[in-house]
């Protein structure tokens, strides 16, 4: 950890027991505010307050929120008297001065307030506020025997009314200073904050079975056998108890049952007869393995020759890009890499950009690692979140492997970053505030700490293999697959060629369709990859072409057969199916173009002694449905994998001979300026799941334009040239990374409204910044939730004063926006390196 950052902290006004100078900390509160304000801190707290810790404060008349303490200081505010803090609720500071840095440059680089970045930062029940309610927790019973005079009032109202607000518990102890209070019945599981029910995702609870300690003494319990009268079930089940206790040390109730073949009944007899007990349990989501390095592979010459490079880069740059095709071995060298640092004792962060890849990874891990790491991202409940909060920063788990949100975590001798498919725009937050990217600022929480960052791609975003060729980065390379396989065949399919019997997109061509049976009767697996989740994502009325929309959004629904319901994925609102056209009246629909169901669905009806699965949003919603399902096919229980993007990025399947890319054309019609860069990524990633055991593999993709640059750069595996030709397009047209783009988008519910407010913003900007403004302009969806859209784009020099000022002057406007009448309610939202 760094010794000191400046500014956070002065040691001297925590030393002296004496009254002194008045003390006051800067607190940030996880609200948008403009800045962060000063509260006075009372004399019995100056000791033991230190910066990280949560304290309760008041703001405004009544409410009271949990706080942060950013910095101590003597300087009292110029023109308000602070209010005094109420209570200081840790001991020990629950984030290190690190991460109040990065908090700091996040609200500053990413133009939001610290509050924001507080409130994407911490675990639910670590920002209580007046307006938090608390929810008893049914597990906990009714026995308050071991709580305190101030805890047990507010377990038995939770008990009989199974809610409280924070006003309420106040009323209760007739005290406004229930943080306290709160926090130790949180702690105690009596009582969960309901935001952390929010989840559908509950904490694991397992009932334990126990032999009463008085059968412990072996003559008493061999009295007990010996004297046994009728119930012999009851005995089967006790004898079977005590094997598996030898066997497996400690024994569940569903275990025991299970190997006993024994029932609820029979289990209730003994525990009345006070022979055996039970307990209920909280066991963690991943059961943490003996801590214990074993590293059982050897690097093959060319994985040896990058980790060299990697090593060496290390010595000069702070930040190292690994360019390795695919499956040439990139997650042996983070290993071995991982390995040298936690022996060095220092903690590591292995970044995804999917949680769908954690749970494969996770198990590779585990093998090497042990106890030593642990997962981190949004499907834990926030129960299970501080919990591996706490781990972290005790210095309990040295690895985190973890999705963006896990830069948060609080380390404490961080050493190494790894970020596996850097180039991923998964790693990019969209809403709420901080718009962050997790890669970025990865980077930024390692130079806080002297840290080494290690980016790995088959197919580097251009800003980074700028950098690494630059000079700034380091680069090191794998240039063919381990063991030496070759790279995938690619073939295209013409779509141009086939004879359709109406207007339909072919979803399965007729070669895509015999090489999967060939595939199949091979024993071997396929991976279809389609970008388009649902069944339809539009159907359109015969007569007169009217397209069913969503009525808060300007987008197409999609039809989800599944739930037998038209869905925006815009803003997620469910209609019922359409039969009958609202322009015409008439009945005849025309379904156009085809998602992952549909897919599915006709897999099914062609091969239908197949096993065929789908891999999208949809179909792994639940906490362990994406290892579910990967295990499954890692376990040939499944033969046709049908995904959209979560099927092509990293995951590592030894039997797949076939990958089909259904609609190429897809991926290379947007409207963005990355569409080329993207979509080779995408394409030469789901490729690169193909051949990676033994056989080399095949990849059919269908399209209307084989000749098509991109697809012509895929078939090649040639990331060099696709790297050249962009790298002259964005320098003709002043895209990154050239320049440094900031994206302004206005909302309001009227369309005139947001038009005015962006012109008249627009405006005020041209005398300054006139050469680098792009709109104002309705983007491609122009409307959502009900809110009509402009945009504003900036492509800024990369001068960092000239951004630094731009960003406050946007802010400014921003301000000035706000105090016209007309556009009081007009939100702007700032995203800055928009992808």
């Amino acid at each position: 950890m760094v010794d000191s950052i400046p500014g956070l902290v002065d040691n001297d006004l925590l030393s002296s027991n004496d009254e002194g100078p008045a003390v006051y900390a800067e607190i940030i509160i996880p609200l948008a505010l403009p800045k962060n304000y000063t509260w006075a801190v009372p004399h019995t707290f100056r000791n033991s307050l230190l910066p990280g810790c949560r304290v309760e404060v008041n703001l405004g008349k009544n409410k009271k929120y949990a706080g942060i303490v950013k910095k101590l200081h003597h300087e009292k505010p110029e023109f308000f008297e602070p209010k005094d803090i109420l209570n200081v609720l840790d001991v020990d500071p629950v984030v290190f001065e690190e991460q109040l840095a990065l908090w700091e440059w996040m609200a500053g680089y990413y133009m939001c307030s610290e509050g924001e970045v507080m409130a994407a930062a911490l675990p639910a029940h670590f920002k209580l506020s007046s307006e938090t309610i608390l929810v008893y927790n049914e597990e906990y019973g009714d026995d308050f025997s071991a709580l305190d005079h101030d805890e047990y009032p507010v377990a038995e109202a939770l008990l009989i009314k199974k809610e409280l607000k924070l006003t309420e518990v106040q009323q209760l102890l007739d005290s406004s200073h229930v943080y306290p209070v709160i926090n130790r019945l949180i702690q105690k599981k009596v009582c969960f904050v309901w935001e952390a029910l929010k989840q559908t995702y509950s904490a694991k609870k397992e009932t334990y079975v126990l032999l009463n300690p008085e059968f412990s003494d072996e003559d008493k319990l061999s009295e007990l056998l010996n004297n046994w009268g009728r119930a012999p079930k009851q005995m089967e089940l006790l004898l079977a108890y005590l094997h598996l206790m030898k066997t497996e040390g400690e024994v569940t109730k569903p275990l025991l049952l299970k190997k006993a073949g024994a029932s609820e009944s029979q289990l209730k007899g003994l525990i009345e007869k006070k022979i055996l007990w039970t307990e209920k349990r909280s066991v963690d989501r991943l059961q943490y393995l003996p801590k214990d390095i074993r590293i059982d592979f050897e690097l093959s010459p060319d994985q040896v020759g990058a980790f060299e490079q990697v090593h060496s880069s290390f010595q000069s740059k702070q930040v190292c890009l690994l360019h390795g095709v695919t499956s040439s071995g990139k997650t042996l060298v983070y290993i071995k890499l991982i390995e040298e640092f936690i022996r060095k004792g220092k903690q590591v962060l292995y970044l995804l950009p999917e949680i769908a890849l954690t749970s494969q990874i996770i198990r590779r891990l585990q093998k090497h690692f042990g106890g030593y790491i642990g997962i981190y991202h949004s499907k834990f409940t926030q129960n299970e979140r501080v919990e591996i909060w706490n781990k972290v920063k005790t210095g309990e788990l040295k690895i985190i492997l973890g999705a963006r949100s896990s830069v948060f975590l609080p380390f404490s001798d961080f050493g190494l970053v790894i970020c596996d498919e850097e180039q991923d725009a998964s790693f990019k937050q969209y809403d709420p505030a901080p718009r962050y990217n997790g890669r970025d600022a990865a980077i930024y929480l390692a130079t806080l700490f002297g840290a080494k960052v290690l980016l790995g791609s088959a197919t580097p975003s251009l800003e980074s293999y700028t950098n690494a060729l630059s000079g700034k980065y380091g680069l090191a390379t794998l240039t063919t697959r381990y063991g030496d396989l070759q790279l995938p065949d690619i073939e295209f399919i013409d779509l141009k060629t086939i004879e359709r019997k109406d207007k339909t997109k072919i979803i399965l061509s007729p070669p895509l369709t015999e090489a999967i049976r060939q595939v199949v009767d091979r024993k071997k697996q396929v991976i279809l990859f389609q970008n388009r989740r649902g069944y339809t994502p539009y159907q359109v009325c015969n007569v007169c072409g009217w397209i069913p929309q969503c009525k808060y959004c300007d987008v197409s629904l999609t039809y989800h057969k599944f739930t037998h319901k038209l869905i925006c994925h815009y803003c997620g609102t469910s209609y019922p199916p359409l039969t009958t056209c609202a322009a015409c009246g008439n009945h005849d629909f025309v379904q156009r173009n085809f998602g992952t169901e549909k897919i599915e669905e006709q897999l099914q009806e062609i091969f239908p002694d197949v096993k065929v699965a789908r891999m999208d949003m949809d179909s792994v919603r639940g906490k362990n449905a994406h290892d579910v399902l990967i295990q499954q096919f890692e376990q040939h229980r499944i033969e046709i994998l049908v995904g959209t993007q979560m099927v092509v990025k990293g995951l590592d399947f030894d039997n797949v001979d076939l990958v089909g890319i259904l609609d190429a054309d897809g991926l290379l019609h947007f409207a963005d300026f990355r569409v080329n860069e993207r979509a080779f990524q995408l394409m030469e990633q789901v490729s690169g799941r193909a051949g990676r055991k033994q056989a080399t593999g095949k990849v059919l993709i269908q399209t209307m334009n084989p000749s098509h640059p991109v697809l012509q750069y895929v078939k090649r595996h040639d990331y060099k040239a696709m790297y050249d030709e962009e790298l002259l397009k964005r320098k003709q047209f002043a895209y990154p990374p050239f320049t440094r783009m900031i994206l302004l988008t206005f909302k309001h519910k009227m369309k005139d409204v947001v038009e005015a407010a962006a012109y008249h913003f627009t405006d005020a900007l041209k005398n300054r910044y006139g050469n680098y403004l792009v709109g104002p302009a309705e983007p491609v969806v122009n409307r959502v939730r009900n809110q009509y859209l402009m945009e504003l784009l900036l492509k800024l020099p990369k001068d960092h004063k000239l951004i630094a000022q731009c960003k406050r002057d946007l802010l400014e406007q921003v301000a000035i926006l706000h105090n016209e009448k007309r556009f009081r309610s007009v939100g702007v939202v700032a995203d800055v390196d928009v992808v």
